[in-house]
């Protein structure tokens, strides 16, 4: 097994009689973005969510990720709804961040306005729009201090000034990290991978490629 690699080999996965994918091999370079894009259904939340630890597989292996402390950023943003939007990303990320809350605080600030919510720190998630909740949870989630980033449709609902806001974000906070995101968005893809791989489902040997337009500043 590569050490520079996390490789899904044969993965199996089904719902009763609904089988999601029967032999699906793929494998995710370290320290890179791969984006995944296929259509609904494909399984592509099932497979962030088997690699995160939420699912069991039925069958086949995954190796290279024993090591690696993960965080996910979900389709909805699954946040505690009475608390602050500060205190929804302090809670998440206080166990990692232990003896560093002043930095971490100022820190979050500037994150905050990088993301353009700046003075909604104190404002309940329930008072948010969906845009800026989503924001949220992107900004909780790159804040974890993870090994590998799971990121399913991360952008979805944003507006276009949003989305370039948030995707230059998650690109400088994950510089060098492991990243998954799952986009139907080619755009997407293309100015956040180092690799792409489109396939009509999730199963198989599935080829991932070089993405030659893949940029630092988007």
């Amino acid at each position: 097994m590569r050490e520079d690699t996390i490789e899904i080999c044969h993965l199996k996965k089904a719902y009763g009689e609904h089988v999601i994918f029967s032999n699906l091999t793929m494998e995710l370079k370290k320290g890179a973005v791969t984006c995944l894009m296929a259509p609904s259904g494909a399984g592509k939340t099932t497979l962030l969510r088997i690699l995160a630890g939420l699912e069991q597989a039925d069958g086949g292996k995954i190796g290279g990720l024993e090591a690696l402390r993960k965080s996910m950023v979900f389709q909805e943003p699954r946040l505690a709804e009475e608390l602050t939007a500060a205190a929804n990303i302090q809670l998440a990320v206080r166990r990692r961040m232990f003896g560093k809350e002043k930095r971490s605080s100022r820190h979050l600030v500037e994150e905050m306005e990088e993301l353009g919510l700046s003075g909604c720190e104190n404002q309940a998630v329930s008072e948010l729009s969906g845009g800026m909740r989503q924001r949220v949870a992107v900004l909780r989630a790159m804040r974890m201090d993870a090994d590998f980033l799971l990121l399913d449709e991360p952008f979805r609902g944003l507006d276009a000034g949003t989305k370039k806001k948030t995707m230059n974000y998650i690109r400088r906070k994950g510089k060098e990290k492991t990243m998954l995101l799952v986009t139907h968005d080619l755009e997407e893809a293309e100015a956040m991978g180092d690799w792409i791989c489109t396939c009509s489902r999730l199963d198989g040997i599935l080829e991932i490629k070089r993405n030659r337009k893949s940029s630092t500043e988007i």
